[in-house]
């Protein structure tokens, strides 16, 4: 064999042996990454080909797909979108699976979850087109609506979680959108409501409920009654200071009450009634006494600063790592500087004081169904931590039945029914109005529901009352609709 034959051999294998290599290493490694790619259209030609899922709430359809004349162009339907959107999510030709359980359960309902391997093989067997099973969440259908009409276009959110196990029964996030205008197959309608949807001021796909946190105001005063209970140094009708205001050390500024007026003449406070009309100069006293190390260790115990997945991700709260001023500390006692929440981790801390100090991981997904009704896994309950001892749960019930029946929280009083709560005011600067907050849980002697709810920018900086006029109303329908369904 010459030389130039020789050659031209070596070129051809060493291309075959590229090709191997290459072809290798797209198959046998990069397979999974490019068909997830969201602009890989083979990928969801396959998956809108394929019979989606359903989402269900109480077995009724929240999310499901419908055939058309095209194998190629199922359509995904949300019977009432805007309401459940923040739990569905949208499923979209252009832009894929995103917001909610369309995406973190996506392998699930279109049918590729290694779950589901040997009923892959099962319908192959049976020459079954590949289909994706059914999700059956948490929600209680009542409430998520009454919470998304109570709400309204308000931006806020709202929470309900059920204290024994931790299941989610509402989340609402306003003002919501319709998934459906990007389930389409008219491109270009997509396409405008895409850029619609993701232009808006109000951010409607914004899903306030887990992915956005706000300083907690006044609901943090939970948190630093905790704190001090927790050291045995304090009870319910410990004497603190509270002043008309709080001369802060380290600073010009001071600490005020709302509107500037007094907590009691005398300048101090039991601790039962600063809670009940949310004192803001004895929680900054309170916070000052028991100290940051105290506070931030109880912060961590209720779960701020941990990481969750519901199954979507959830924003981290945050209490201040650093090292701590009093000035600062004393502000942070009563939730504002450099705290931040979600409106699920003060519906968990609301729980947990209703559970007897028993954290509970909550989640969303109640059951994986087959379309031939089989139950494919099940949901279990998960503690995650013990934040407070019963004794100081019973404690702090006792204060938050206080703020409901003649406190800042009487608009949640429900006939007949013991509610605990408490309302807040977090002050957000630049010009801007308050938040307002609530949070509760009922009945009080033996909890099946505790809330969150926040309106943003509806808040009255001068009276703390303002969280249990403006969200209070909120919280109150949600407990109504849950322990009446």
């Amino acid at each position: 064999m010459n030389a130039p034959i020789r050659k031209l051999a070596l070129v051809i294998a060493v291309l075959f042996t590229t090709l191997l290599v290459s072809t290798t290493i797209i198959q046998g490694f990069q397979a999974r990454d490019i068909n997830a790619r969201a602009d890989n259209r083979r990928t969801l030609l396959a998956t809108y080909s394929a019979d989606r899922g359903t989402i269900l709430v109480d077995s009724t359809p929240i999310a499901e797909s419908e055939d058309t004349d095209n194998q190629y162009q199922r359509i995904r339907r949300y019977p009432e979108g805007s309401v459940y959107a923040p739990v569905t999510g949208y499923f979209s030709f252009l832009y894929g699976a995103g917001g909610g359980l369309e995406r973190t359960e996506n392998a699930l309902l279109n049918g590729s979850s290694d779950r589901l391997f040997y009923r892959r093989i099962s319908d192959v067997f049976a020459g079954q087109r590949p289909s994706g099973v059914n999700i059956e969440t948490t929600i209680n259908a009542a409430a998520q609506r009454v919470a998304a009409e109570t709400l309204g276009d308000r931006r806020g959110a709202a929470v309900a979680l059920d204290p024994r196990t931790g299941a989610i029964l509402a989340m609402v996030s306003a003002p919501s959108y319709d998934p459906s205008v990007l389930a389409g197959h008219d491109m270009s309608a997509v396409t405008e409501a895409w850029e619609q949807l993701n232009s808006a001021e109000n951010k409607p796909m914004l899903n306030r409920a887990l992915s956005e946190t706000y300083p907690p105001g006044s609901t943090f005063k939970l948190v630093t009654a905790a704190a001090a209970l927790s050291t045995g140094t304090y009870t319910l009708e410990s004497e603190l200071d509270a002043p008309r205001v709080l001369d802060l050390p380290n600073t010009s500024a001071d600490l005020p009450n709302y509107g500037g007026a007094e907590c009691d003449p005398s300048g101090t406070q039991r601790m039962v009634d600063a809670l009940r009309i949310s004192c803001n100069t004895a929680f900054g006293s309170l916070g000052m006494d028991i100290g940051e190390d105290a506070l931030r260790e109880q912060a961590a115990r209720f779960g701020i600063g941990d990481s969750l997945r519901v199954p979507m991700t959830v924003a981290r709260s945050s209490f201040p790592t650093d090292e701590l001023s009093l000035d600062v500390l004393a502000q942070s006692a009563i939730g504002q500087r450099d705290v931040r929440v979600t409106p699920l981790q003060v519906a968990m801390v609301t729980a947990a004081i209703a559970n007897r100090g028993v954290v509970m991981r909550p989640y969303l997904v109640e059951s994986v169904v087959g379309n031939d009704l089989n139950v494919i896994d099940e949901a279990s309950t998960q503690q995650l931590s013990e934040a407070i001892t019963p004794d100081v749960a019973s404690q702090l019930s006792i204060m938050m039945q206080r703020v409901v029946e003649s406190g800042t929280g009487t608009p949640v009083q429900i006939p007949d029914i013991a509610v605990a709560g408490k309302s807040g005011t977090a002050e957000v600067g630049g010009g801007q109005r308050a938040h307002a907050w609530f949070t509760a849980f009922a009945p009080a002697d033996d909890p099946e529901v505790a809330v969150a709810v926040i309106v943003e920018n509806q808040g009255d900086s001068q009276s703390e009352s303002g969280g249990g006029r403006v969200a209070g109303p909120v919280a109150k329908a949600i407990i109504e609709a849950v322990l009446s369904s």
